[in-house]
């Protein structure tokens, strides 16, 4: 059975889009998912589980892709019917989100590709929920380009995504005024409260990141009124195979989220 994707929650709940940054395995990805799928269903949150089947933006060749692509998608096909949550993963190409839609339920489009019309295109025609990722490089009112092409593709199934600005080479920042102001293209706006917080173009080539933010941020969004929120999250992430250094340690996922259902339970009387 296809699970119901639900982004507007009749509680008016936020809802999240959690996973670990990439299909290193499939005990971590059911490990987290069954924590994950718990928890949401505790604080009534309707979860789209989220990990990439493979990764193409590294800094190095010699930094993890995946597992391979088939094996990657099955295992995100399993969480689906194991746990009956929609699954969302990213993609690079016009041919990888044609292939990716067989398994998934929800295609993502990074941020550094968000202007590319092939795959926005292609990601629309097949009729699945796409997920756009703000470029770091753009203004959230250039994001209503984005959205048309979806739409004049035949797909008015959209969420855009904000995932930091560019400050500086080794920085990013969050503009909340970007959540209100993409709101107005009549899409649900999510914050990605991990991607955020990174450090990119390292020296080293690998990453950093500054997750002891994260809550500051996830705070901060869901207090302007996100309609949802993206979390990376992992049981290991020191030894995780991709983006440890801004990821959220699993066990600290749940009170984490009891503290922002409150909060928007607050903003919700206002």
């Amino acid at each position: 059975m296809q699970p119901t994707l639900f982004v507007n929650n009749p509680t008016n709940n936020f809802f999240l889009i959690a996973g670990p940054c990439v299909v290193e395995s499939e005990t971590v990805v059911l490990q987290t998912a069954e924590e994950i799928t718990r928890i949401c269903k505790h604080l009534h949150i309707s979860l789209i589980f989220k990990s990439s089947y493979r990764k193409a933006n590294r800094s190095r060749i010699d930094s993890f892709t995946g597992i391979g692509d088939e094996a990657a998608l099955k295992i995100l096909v399993k969480v689906r019917e194991t746990f009956g949550v929609p699954v969302v993963t990213d993609v690079h190409t016009a041919q990888e989100a044609t292939t990716a839609a067989e398994y998934v339920d929800v295609l993502q489009i990074p941020a550094f590709l968000c202007r590319q019309t092939d795959i926005l295109v292609a990601a629309a025609q097949t009729g699945k929920v796409v997920n756009v990722k703000k470029g770091q490089f753009l203004s959230p009112e250039a994001m209503r380009f984005a959205v048309e092409k979806i739409q004049q593709s035949g797909n008015n199934n959209i969420i855009l995504t904000d995932r930091g600005t560019m400050f500086g080479y080794q920085d990013l920042i969050v503009d909340y005024r970007a959540i209100p102001v993409m709101q107005a293209f009549n899409v649900p706006v999510v914050l990605d409260c991990t991607h955020s917080l990174q450090q990119p173009n390292q020296a080293s080539g690998i990453t950093g990141g500054n997750p002891q933010m994260i809550e500051t941020i996830a705070r901060a969004g869901i207090a302007v009124g996100a309609d949802g929120l993206f979390l990376e999250t992992h049981p290991d992430p020191t030894n995780a195979k991709s983006d440890g250094a801004n990821m959220l340690s699993l066990n600290l996922l749940e009170p984490l989220l009891e503290k922002l259902v409150a909060l928007r339970q607050v903003v919700n009387k206002w």
